[in-house]
């Protein structure tokens, strides 16, 4: 008895994982940023290749500022199967925690070549200036 082999059924089950692969990152689709101390103020920029600013919300609250969005998929085609994409579509929602000199009422928000940029005021510091206590007998 000869077995037979289906060569034609193994192609589309080999590639049906790598399907979910792309619906996972997306859901998992957190920007990549940077964030750094300049003398008067913090910056922090948020890489969102393919997003458009109106796509994109932020906003404060209890110290930590929070940066939502959408990136939309575009394309449109007929006729063609995908066996991978890593293009990442869909929401994201990245978080970041103020430090205590940061002044929470003081951001400010530009998006520019795909890099949204934010900066965050210092508060303004005291003189710093050394006070002598005096020492009371109880």
């Amino acid at each position: 008895m000869v077995e037979k082999t289906h060569t034609a059924g193994w192609w589309p089950n080999l590639y049906e994982p790598l399907r979910n692969i792309g619906q996972s990152v997306a859901d998992w689709f957190a920007p990549r940023s940077d964030a750094s101390a300049l003398q008067d103020c913090y910056e922090i920029n948020v890489e969102l290749p393919g997003v458009k600013a109106e796509d994109v919300d932020v906003s404060v609250h209890d110290n930590s500022v929070t940066i939502r969005g959408q990136k939309q998929s575009e394309r449109k085609e007929s006729g063609r199967s995908y066996f991978f994409s890593e293009r990442e579509y869909g929401a994201f929602q990245r978080t970041f925690r103020l430090p205590p000199d940061a002044d929470a009422g003081s951001v400010e928000a530009t998006f520019a070549d795909g890099v949204l940029t934010l900066r965050i005021a210092k508060l303004a510091q005291s003189e710093g200036r050394a006070r002598k206590i005096a020492v009371h007998k109880a």
